[in-house]
């Protein structure tokens, strides 16, 4: 009968341990990260128990992980808005919007007097492929140029990608 105590004791603090590392990240907090799927439930909390705030119907839009439980990452939208989402749902692929009142250029190269490559309207979501102090080099729609940092959401202030 010992043996059955202990052998179940042994199991559960295995399983505790099991999802505790799993549930653990080295990643920083807060981070950005972008949708994988088209459709998300966003849910009040951190488990399928809790009722859905939001559905996100797009692919690739970026979040900010601002929390972590478990499986489930609580983000914030471009909004503001604050939700719990299965990290299953979320890759590690950087995405960002093109913001602003107007449609804003893609230069060739990161100084803003660098030849027009394109135009981009806000909201579009492109692919965040590197960042310096002034701009960053995204991928739209098949074109590849630079737009002026403070004119993109999903990355922060002084944050450099390569």
């Amino acid at each position: 009968m010992r043996k059955i105590i202990l052998a179940s004791f042994l199991f559960f603090l295995a399983t505790v341990f099991c999802n505790s590392a799993q549930a653990k990240t080295t990643l920083p907090l807060p981070r950005f990260v972008s949708l994988k799927s088209q459709e998300a439930n966003v849910r009040a909390g951190p488990g399928l128990r809790y009722q859905i705030k939001w559905v996100v119907v797009r692919k690739n839009i970026p979040v900010e992980v601002i929390a972590e439980f478990e499986q489930w990452r609580k983000v914030k939208d471009m909004q503001g808005d604050e939700g719990w989402i299965h990290r299953s749902q979320l890759t590690n692929k950087r995405n960002v919007v093109i913001t602003g009142e107007v449609t804003q250029v893609i230069h060739k190269y990161s100084s803003p007097d660098s030849l027009p490559v394109a135009r981009a309207e806000p909201g579009v979501v492109a692919e965040l492929l590197s960042c310096n102090q002034g701009a960053c080099r995204v991928r739209a729609e098949g074109y590849r140029g630079w737009v002026r940092r403070e004119n993109l959401w999903g990355i922060y202030p002084e944050e450099i990608v390569d």
